[in-house]
């Protein structure tokens, strides 16, 4: 094991990527085709100075790294400025108690233009060894002490010191200590420095360890826009606002023909490092058919804000016109964290009954935030999916909740790998999925999609552990390969009840909306579906006015002049809650009504097959089919269709019990307005309703708008997540009883 320390200088003479003569370039560094550190980006310069340090651990020096330089382009791909190799092989060998930073010019090459010159990046670099030399040095140090007590000659001690100094003789500019002036103490004092250097180093590889763990986070509301650039003929623009720090990314709603824009859209972002970081900020207004017009960029310098408290920020826009209205808030954040599966938090008791403390119903109004606790043993992988040409596989795992995104390491050429890692996580929304996804590791491109398995926290059994079978990218079949996970979740069912009326987090990494044949037929298919019933209900009521069945219709008007005569408002409820009642017992009684939704699996297959057989043609068809004005008007028309029919198998699964929890905050909901509808006068309630609308912003000029129903209606999942969120039974053959039968055999 070896620390590399890298100190990212400058560059000189880049190449010039922008129509202005400039580039606003970012550094990258990867070993073994995985991405380790990624510079802050410096706009309009040629001549960037970073002044960043990394530090990284390397099993060895076989691999590279790998620097890529690119210019940074909001909203589009970045452009190439060029990459360089630097072989760790030939780096200066450091020793553990004293070391000299090494400068490094590496000169920028493009593969494709080899004699372009591209510029250069200076580097400082520090190699040292972390366990085979310190084990070594601490050996020869200790046989001297062993000596200690016997009386040592000015020869012997020289002797002992020369023993040791020769192990890191050539890595120093000057000897470590004075020869003839060397004496015990000074070794002894030596030695004390590596020991205290070999703690720093564990805790060094612990940190490191946890590199990819989050610090804090920020929280971050875009109130509204002032008096932006007018980019449309009509002397008006339809603006919207991209957000980046680091790899995160969000985009905020369209606001159409306003310069005045009020989004009042929350978003977090991780925050990674200590000192902070720059969020940028930059306004767009929206184009159909053509590229999007630039308004106006700034900057926000976490560094400068102080924690634990909320910011207003009035921002200028450079290079355009107008201001944004930010809410930004820094918070110190321990919601996440990764450990071997010996150290357990659950399985301490002292640490366990914290945590249900924690959660207790007695702290229903302490942080509403802060809904429940999600532990994740990722334990083991069988029987994967060989993606190298070697039949091999490097798998590693990534765990996701929302925006939460934990890697585990990589087990390399392994199809049955074991990771022996706990996760854990603050839950923020009950009806979050955790998504588990494994990827072959490789070394020059992206990594491979191995399989997938959604799991609804709500559908989770503490304390077991499972073999899930993996799913394809959709999640409508099954791949090859199990995937062994131990999940337990403790929450507050009341904070839980609460956080499903207001908005649901939206993830900022997804993948953008696609043009499909087959997704355009799949929607329009449940839209009809749901559209067809109320046009059957209307088909049957207007058969009973036309006595097409005499028993029917006599009913069906006795049953009108009865409503009709007794009707008052807390019916409509009381209705609502009588048919889930009926449904319940229908279920619990073995009458469960509910079939599979056959015909949804059957449009994701073929949906899927669609898909591979895209992706086997997106080479040939090239880039021009991607740039038709109508290919954008159909994408909003897909995502439409998709919207209505969610919202009809949403409303038709909440009264189907698909998922209990939201089926009983239904009933409890239904309950409280049938008995307020039956003891409190309609106009009451209607004046409180308009009260509360009218002095909203107010009493919270910065609140942001939601519609409680809608809100409690995108947690249901429609009939597509339903099929995407089943489990599929593992084959009898990765069980490990199974398993050793067939090997007595």
């Amino acid at each position: 094991m070896y620390q590399l320390d890298i100190t990212l200088r400058r560059g000189q003479s880049l190449a010039a990527r922008d129509r202005g003569g400039t580039s606003d370039p970012y550094v990258k560094f990867k070993i073994g085709g995985k991405e380790i550190f990624r510079s802050k980006i410096i706009y309009k310069n040629l001549n960037p100075v970073w002044e960043e340090k990394a530090c990284i651990l390397v099993d060895h020096l076989r691999e590279p790294l790998y620097v890529k330089v690119f210019d940074y382009d909001f909203g589009l791909q970045d452009d190439f400025m060029g990459s360089a190799f630097l072989d760790l092989t030939q780096l200066e060998l450091n020793s553990i108690l004293y070391y000299r930073p090494m400068d490094v010019t590496l000169t920028l090459k493009d593969p494709h233009y080899p004699d372009h010159d591209l510029g250069v990046i200076l580097l400082s670099v520090v190699l040292t060894p972390k366990e085979g030399e310190h084990k070594d040095v601490t050996m020869l140090m200790r046989k001297s002490w062993k000596r200690s007590s016997k009386e040592f000659s000015e020869n012997e001690v020289v002797g002992s010191y020369f023993s040791v100094k020769s192990f890191f003789w050539r890595t120093c500019s000057r000897p470590a200590f004075p020869v003839l002036g060397f004496c015990r103490a000074e070794l002894q004092s030596a030695y004390f420095q590596n020991a205290q250097f070999q703690t720093q180093s564990l805790r060094l590889s612990d940190v490191h360890r946890k590199s990819h763990l989050w610090r804090g986070i920020v929280s971050i509301t875009l109130i509204e826009g002032r008096d932006l650039k007018a980019m449309d003929s009509n002397g008006l623009s339809d603006p919207y606002v991209k957000f980046r720090l680091g790899h995160q990314k969000y985009k905020s709603k369209i606001m159409p023909k306003t310069l005045n824009p009020q989004w009042r859209e929350q978003f977090d972002f991780h925050l990674y490092e200590e000192r902070g970081g720059i969020i940028d900020i930059t306004a767009w207004d929206k184009d159909a058919g053509k590229r999007d017009d630039f308004i106006g960029r700034c900057q926000v310098d976490l560094s400068a804000l102080s924690r634990e408290q909320t910011h207003k920020l009035e921002l200028q826009l450079e290079e355009g016109e107008g201001h944004l209205v930010l809410l930004v808030t820094l918070t110190a954040s321990a919601t996440v964290s990764i450990s071997d599966l010996s150290v357990n938090s659950l399985e301490d008791q002292k640490e366990r009954e914290e945590i249900l403390k924690r959660y207790s119903p007695l702290r229903i109004f302490h942080n509403l935030k802060d809904v429940g606790f999600l532990q994740v043993k990722v334990i083991r992988a069988e029987g994967l999916m060989a993606a190298d040409v070697t039949g091999k596989s490097d798998p590693f795992c990534v765990v996701e909740l929302n925006n939460d995104r934990l890697l585990t390491h990589t087990v390399y050429k392994n199809l049955n790998p074991d990771w022996n890692k706990v996760f854990t996580f603050n839950i923020k929304d009950i009806h979050s999925v955790l998504e588990v996804t494994v990827y072959d590791e490789d070394r020059d491109r992206s990594a491979d999609f191995l399989g997938k398995v959604a799991i609804p926290l709500l559908s989770i059994q503490n304390g077991e552990q499972k073999a899930y079978v993996l799913k394809n990218k959709q999640l409508t079949g099954p791949t090859k390969g199990v995937i062994y996970l131990e999940i337990d979740v403790i929450f507050n069912a009341v904070k839980a009840s609460l956080r499903t009326l207001i908005p649901k987090e939206q993830k900022y990494i997804e993948e953008e909306n696609r043009l499909s044949k087959q997704l355009l037929l799949r929607n329009f298919i449940r839209t009809k579906r749901c559209v067809m019933v109320l046009v059957n209900a209307a088909y049957y009521v207007n058969s009973c006015f036309d006595w097409d069945s005499p028993p029917r219709s006599l009913a069906a008007f006795v049953l009108f002049l009865f409503v009709v005569w007794n009707f008052e408002l807390y019916m409509i409820p009381l209705v609502l809650l009588l048919l889930l009642t009926w449904n319940y017992f229908l279920i619990i009684s073995g009458k469960d009504n509910r079939q599979r939704d056959t015909v949804v699996e059957d449009m994701l297959e073929d949906e899927e097959e669609e898909d591979d057989k895209d992706d086997k043609d997106s080479e040939k068809k090239g880039f021009i089919n991607k740039i038709y004005a109508i290919q954008e008007v159909c994408i909003s028309v897909q995502n439409i269709l998709d919207e209505v029919a969610s919202f009809g198998e949403r409303i038709k699964n909440t009264f189907n019990w698909t998922v209990p929890f939201l089926s009983w905050l239904a009933i409890v909901a239904l309950c409280m307005f049938t008995v307020i509808l039956y003891f409190i006068p309609l106009r009451y309630i209607v004046l409180v309703w308009g009260i509360n609308k009218f002095t909203k912003k107010l009493r919270c000029p910065y609140a942001i708008d939601n519609n409680e129903l809608l809100d409690f209606l995108s947690r249901v999942p429609s009939d597509i997540q339903v099929v995407q969120y089943q489990e599929l039974k593992p084959d009898p053959s990765h069980s490990p009883c199974k398993r050793k039968k067939n090997n007595l055999g």
